[in-house]
C-alpha cells in the first residue's frame, strides 16, 4: 500500500512518495512498518518515480506502524506546526514529535505539516486489527458489579489518573529504544475484550505479563513519575510520563519504590509485581497512553519492544 501527500504549485503538479519498509511484529502478525520520510532517505517503491523534492520538506520524517493501537515517532524543524485531524501536537527542542494511533482508529488519518505559509497533508491508511475476546471466571462480585460507593471512588480515581497524564512538555525521553519493564509469559494482549463472570467490559488496553509476586519492575525508558498510588480497579499503580503526552502505566502492583516527581531513568527499578486491585493473579498490567493530541489514545506498549526472547531477566 502506497500512502502519499500531493499538493498544486501553479502548473506542475509535486507529489511526495512515502516509502515503506517491511518489518515483522512478534506475535501479532502485523508485517509492515511504513517508513514515512523522503526519498533520499530511503527506497521508492517500484512503481513510484522519482520527483524533485522542495527543501522544505527535508528534515521531516515519521516512522512505525501505521495499524491500530500503532506508535509514531517523527522529527520535524522546531518551528514547524503539525496537525493530526486537525489538532496541533507539541514538538519538542529537538524537533521530536509523537502520534498514538487509537485502539480503534478509523481507516485514515490526516497529517499536516505546516511549514513557512504551506501547508503538506498526508493522508495515513491504518490497518485494522482482529482483537479476541478473553472469558474470565472468579473474579469478586463486588468488581464486576461494584456498589455506589465502590463506582464513585473509582471515578475519583479516574480523575487522579486523567491529571497524571495532562503533564505535556518538550521532553523527548520515548527517544531510547523501549525494553520489557518485566520478563515473563504474556497472559493478555492489548485490544481484547475481556468477559468477567459472563459479562462484558471494555477492551483491555495493555499487554499482561505473568510473573510471581515480587519480581522486580523496572522503567521500559526514562521518564518522571506522575503518579503513585493505590487505586480501586488497578491497585497499586505508577505512572511514568516519557514526554510529549506519551506516559506508561503500571497496574496491579504489591510494591512500589518511586514517588511522584521522580526522574527515572531507562532500567531502574520502579517497583514489584503483584495482585491488587481487580486481579485473579499476579502479573504486571502495562499499558501506554499518548494525550498529546485530542483527547486520550490508547496505545499498545507490545510494539515498541523487542522479542521477550531478548530480554534476559
Amino acid at each position: 500500500m502506497r500512502v502519499f501527500c500531493s499538493r498544486s504549485c501553479g502548473r506542475v503538479f509535486i507529489q511526495w512518495v512515502i516509502t515503506l519498509s517491511t518489518v515483522l511484529i512478534p506475535a501479532f502478525g502485523f508485517a509492515e512498518d511504513r517508513r514515512i520520510s523522503n526519498p533520499e532517505k530511503g527506497s521508492l517503491p517500484r512503481n513510484a518515480s522519482t520527483v524533485d523534492i522542495p527543501s522544505a520538506l527535508r528534515s521531516f520524517e515519521l516512522t512505525g506502524p501505521l495499524v491500530q493501537g500503532g506508535i509514531l515517532f517523527g522529527t520535524a524543524l522546531r518551528e514547524d506546526h503539525i496537525l493530526v485531524n486537525g489538532s496541533v501536537i507539541q514538538i519538542g527542542t529537538d524537533g521530536s514529535f509523537v502520534v498514538g494511533l487509537d485502539r480503534d482508529a478509523p481507516a485514515s488519518l490526516e497529517l499536516t505539516l505546516e511549514r513557512d505559509g504551506e501547508r503538506y497533508p498526508f493522508l495515513l491508511e491504518i490497518a485494522a486489527r482482529d482483537y479476541e475476546i478473553q472469558r474470565i471466571e472468579g473474579v469478586a462480585k463486588k468488581y464486576v458489579s461494584p456498589d455506589p460507593e465502590q463506582i464513585a471512588r473509582s471515578r475519583r480515581d479516574v480523575q487522579r489518573v486523567v491529571a497524571a497524564r495532562a503533564r505535556l512538555d518538550d521532553r523527548s525521553d520515548f527517544q531510547t529504544s523501549f525494553i520489557w519493564p518485566v520478563v515473563g509469559p504474556i497472559s493478555g494482549v492489548f485490544g481484547s475484550q475481556r468477559v468477567y463472570n459472563g459479562v462484558p467490559k471494555r477492551p483491555h488496553y495493555g499487554v499482561d505479563i505473568a510473573r510471581e509476586t515480587g519480581a522486580k519492575i523496572v522503567a521500559p525508558a526514562a521518564g518522571i513519575i506522575t503518579m503513585a498510588e493505590d487505586l480501586y480497579y488497578s491497585g497499586l499503580t505508577i505512572i511514568l510520563d516519557h514526554g510529549q503526552g506519551l506516559s506508561s502505566s503500571f497496574l496491579h502492583l504489591s510494591q512500589m519504590t518511586v514517588e511522584v516527581g521522580d526522574t527515572v531513568e531507562q532500567g531502574d527499578v520502579i517497583g514489584e509485581v503483584g495482585a491488587t486491585g481487580r486481579v485473579t493473579g499476579p502479573h504486571l498490567d502495562w499499558r501506554m497512553n499518548w494525550t498529546g493530541g485530542k483527547g486520550n489514545i490508547r496505545v499498545d506498549p507490545a510494539l515498541l519492544v523487542p522479542p521477550m526472547s531478548e530480554m534476559t531477566r
